[in-house]
């Protein structure tokens, strides 16, 4: 059943999901962070059935359309940045035998991608300070600390995701 041609044709499915998620993200006001999150949680689907190496070509491939189609370049660079490669390389990460040495380098990860998100922004694609000012005060460091916050409930979330596609979604779409 997961033959060559089956899996070219999972991973499609996947990666165009996960692209209309990445298109919308111009449409809808509040997905900047949202749908690339959503575009990522799809990707596990990828992990689990057939590996890293395969995720890989379909993060890869939503992330170059991505550039060309979706008009939020901020969500894409998120997308691009952590949240698309994020759900597979935590599978990496997860193998490690220490919780606390897996917690440092998911948040090592984490900041790093997110000084650079940042930098992308600035001064690639020229955000305004205004986005990062909070009644007069710019403070783009208490978004990165907010921001570890919420990647705290995300590293979650990925992980119930990954445990409820297999137990329960997995078998519905495979008949297994």
């Amino acid at each position: 059943m997961k033959n060559k041609s089956f899996r070219v044709a999972f991973c499609g499915l996947i990666s165009a999901l996960s692209l209309v998620l990445m298109i919308s993200t111009s449409v809808v006001p509040a997905a900047t962070y949202a749908f690339p999150c959503f575009a990522g949680f799809l990707l596990t689907a990828v992990v689990v059935e057939f590996g890293e190496k395969w995720a890989l070509a379909a993060y890869a491939a939503v992330s170059v359309l991505s550039l060309f189609l979706a008009g939020d370049k901020e969500a894409v660079v998120y997308f691009i940045g952590f949240l698309g490669f994020y759900p597979i390389v935590k599978s990496f990460i997860e193998r490690l035998r220490s919780k606390a040495v897996q917690y440092v380098i998911k948040y090592a990860l984490f900041t790093v991608s997110m000084i650079g998100a940042f930098t992308v922004c600035k001064f690639v694609l020229a955000i305004p300070d205004e986005e990062f000012t909070v009644m007069g005060f710019y403070i783009p460091w208490a978004f990165l600390i907010a921001a570890e916050a919420v990647f705290f409930v995300y590293d979650r979330c990925v992980s119930i995701l990954v445990f409820r596609y297999i137990t329960s979604i997995r078998g519905k779409i495979f008949k297994l």
